[in-house]
């Protein structure tokens, strides 16, 4: 970290930095068909009850592409999910994150981002750890009610936290802080709802119970082994998933969708990893808190994903490991 000394007493909030060149503009190609809810259901007892308890910072090894945050829902509730990005530098890694967050839309449209593009944001981290973020007022724009307010809030502070772990501004090993201050002050109150300017860290109740890191939404594999990553939670300690051709070019082996398991941690929570075979085509997954072959009416939280393999059929559609 002492590398990073020199660098972050540098970066300073009084060094506002406008955004001219945003990270990515919202526009016609990037509209998610997924409409902003301003609204939140309170969700029932099964989504209090899966939520998980730690969520691990991101590692440097992340560090080439940009990591942001995202709200989905998902079993009548709102959680946060990432993506990471090509979007270009606006300085530092945090202010490029916190700046892709409030002018880009997700890839995958089953999300969403209830914020409006920033004019400004700046960033800085202090030696012990604490961010700040001082961005303008005219983020906080769109009208949500206490419960969206509350999720957009921490998705600001998941992406800016995700942001300087993958970058090694921080520790993997503290738990990052961020203080929020809006056109330079404290006590603003976003969306109406949250007062900004204490210390806030990550509310891991937030994070999605089930959510696929690995394929991101509209990946292409260049090889016919797909290897599917990502955290969840579980009663059972087993979560189930289904591949399903999407399309007619894929081979007829694959007509009906696959169908498995993966376990998780002995605790019910934490990643997982499997693969799986499959010949040229595009596909959908799915991976949920249910039974294997479980109707979509019975699979529960899901995250699902588009993805294509470019390569010709291999001689067997079997799950590679699980």
């Amino acid at each position: 970290m002492s590398g990073f000394h020199g660098w972050l007493a540098a970066l300073t909030v009084a060094s506002l930095l406008l955004v001219g060149c945003t990270a990515e503009r919202v526009g016609p190609a990037m509209e998610t068909s997924m409409p902003v809810p301003t609204t939140m259901e309170a969700p029932d007892a099964a989504a209090q009850s899966s939520a998980l308890t730690n969520v691990p910072l991101e590692s440097a090894e992340t560090a080439a592409q940009t990591p942001v945050y995202w709200l989905g829902e998902s079993g009548r509730s709102v959680y946060l999910y990432r993506e990471f990005r090509e979007v270009e530098h606006q300085g530092d890694p945090i202010t490029t994150a916190i700046s892709a967050m409030t002018t880009a839309q997700p890839l995958d449209d089953d999300y969403f981002n209830p914020w409006q593009p920033a004019s400004s944001v700046a960033a800085s981290v202090s030696t012990d750890g604490v961010i700040t973020v001082d961005m303008s007022a005219d983020a906080f724009a769109r009208p949500l009610d206490a419960g969206m307010a509350r999720r957009a809030v921490q998705q600001l502070v998941y992406t800016a936290t995700a942001a300087a772990a993958s970058s090694g501004l921080t520790s993997q090993d503290e738990q990052i802080q961020v203080v929020i201050l809006v056109d330079g002050h404290t006590g603003y109150r976003a969306f109406d709802h949250v007062t900004l300017g204490e210390p806030m860290v990550r509310d891991a109740s937030l994070a999605a119970p089930v959510w696929v890191i690995d394929p991101q939404d509209g990946t292409v594999f260049k090889g016919n082994k797909v290897t599917i990553k990502g955290r969840g939670v579980a009663r059972d300690n087993i979560l189930g998933w289904e591949i399903t051709a999407v399309g007619a070019s894929v081979a007829r082996e694959v007509s009906r969708p696959m169908t498995g398991s993966v376990k998780l941690g002995p605790d019910g929570a934490g990643p997982f990893t499997f693969s799986v075979t499959l010949p040229k085509g595009s596909y959908e997954l799915r991976v949920f808190q249910g039974d294997p072959g479980a109707s979509r009416s019975q699979q529960r939280f899901v995250d699902s994903k588009d993805f294509a393999v470019a390569a010709g059929p291999p001689s067997s559609t079997a799950p590679a490991d699980g």
